[in-house]
């Protein structure tokens, strides 16, 4: 079966984006091991430029401009983290950029879009659709759309933390990635299952943003509301067309976790780690944690923590009040 992104690609985007960003550590804890039951392995992405794997996809799509494209501008619709990428991606090549984010996006995330030089427009989401004003702007200003996670050069981009990841822990068992529209997921998947395809892939998204889940079992994808969520950078409503195909192919399942499951696996890491992640990050973690992902215990398991940008004060108030048990 022929898929939209193959390694080649995913090392043609690394060669292409070298320089630009951060090849991120792989750290362990001996304390969450004993915890999860089994080894695990965090690729942090907290450490990544603009604090999130979103950066390689960014310059991956943004580097394959031509002269002509890179004077008409660059457009993006993102909650946050795609929006800093395009935005840091634009300023560092010389490209304009319009970014299209919603009026409840994290001010962190707001602030850092426009303090790389991007134009921000904002917008209802729960009354207006990103896509649509993105696709306005396409046709009234000629700007290029770099899309958050459907499109072949962003997602090549996205799995180039996957291929770090298999080469500094190779005899990994599983890898789970967090999931929202599934660039990450379908990245990562493509790096690993060609070098290593014994190596099981999982999916963790929100129980309230369960759009693959429910695209999964229909076979085709399908649209859900806006979820109300913590985990604002997974806040997609439908896969894209080629996320799902990817997704479809080379990943052994999704799951979902709950909101109060992401405060725990948040907690975890301060805790332990000293890590400071953001909400959705941390859900391929809260998978492990949940025991529902199947024969883990004592297996050498991959886990990707996507970005660290989270308001410290929302930061504070996750964090607390969880209970004895929550560390």
């Amino acid at each position: 079966m022929s898929l939209p992104v193959t390694l080649e690609d995913v090392k043609a985007a690394r060669e292409r984006i070298a320089g630009h960003v951060h090849r991120t550590p792989v750290m362990t804890s001996r304390r969450l091991d004993a915890r999860a039951g089994c080894r695990l392995f965090f690729k942090c992405e907290t450490f990544q430029r603009v604090g999130a794997f979103k950066v390689r996809g960014g310059f991956s799509r943004l580097l394959l401009l031509t002269p002509e494209e890179k004077r008409r501008g660059v457009v993006a619709f993102s909650s946050g983290n795609h929006a800093q990428a395009v935005a840091l991606a634009a300023k560092e090549l010389g490209v304009s950029a319009v970014i299209v984010m919603p009026h409840d996006a994290p001010a962190l995330k707001l602030a850092a879009t426009r303090g790389y030089g991007a134009e921000v427009r904002l917008y209802d989401r729960a009354e207006e659709s990103r896509e649509k004003i993105a696709q306005e702007i396409v046709a009234n200003e000629g700007r290029i759309l770099v899309p958050p996670f459907d499109d072949v050069a962003v997602i090549a981009g996205q799995g180039t933390a996957g291929l770090e990841l298999i080469e500094d822990v190779p005899d990994l068992d599983a890898v789970l990635t967090p999931l929202g529209g599934g660039g990450l997921l379908s990245g990562v998947a493509v790096a690993i299952k060609a070098l290593r395809p014994s190596v099981r892939v999982f999916g963790v998204e929100p129980e309230a943003g369960d759009d693959f889940v429910r695209s999964l079992a229909a076979g085709h994808p399908v649209s859900i509301p806006v979820p109300e969520t913590i985990a604002d950078c997974l806040q997609t409503t439908k896969p894209g067309i080629h996320t799902f195909a990817l997704v479809s192919a080379l990943v052994e399942n999704v799951i979902t976790v709950s909101d109060l499951e992401l405060r725990r696996a948040l907690s975890f890491l301060f805790t332990a780690m000293k890590l400071v992640v953001e909400p959705g990050a941390t859900a391929a973690f809260a998978g492990v944690l949940s025991g529902r992902v199947p024969r883990l215990t004592g297996k050498r398991v991959g886990v990707v923590l996507s970005g660290g940008n989270v308001d410290p004060e929302a930061f504070g108030r996750l964090v607390t009040g969880l209970g004895p048990d929550a560390v």
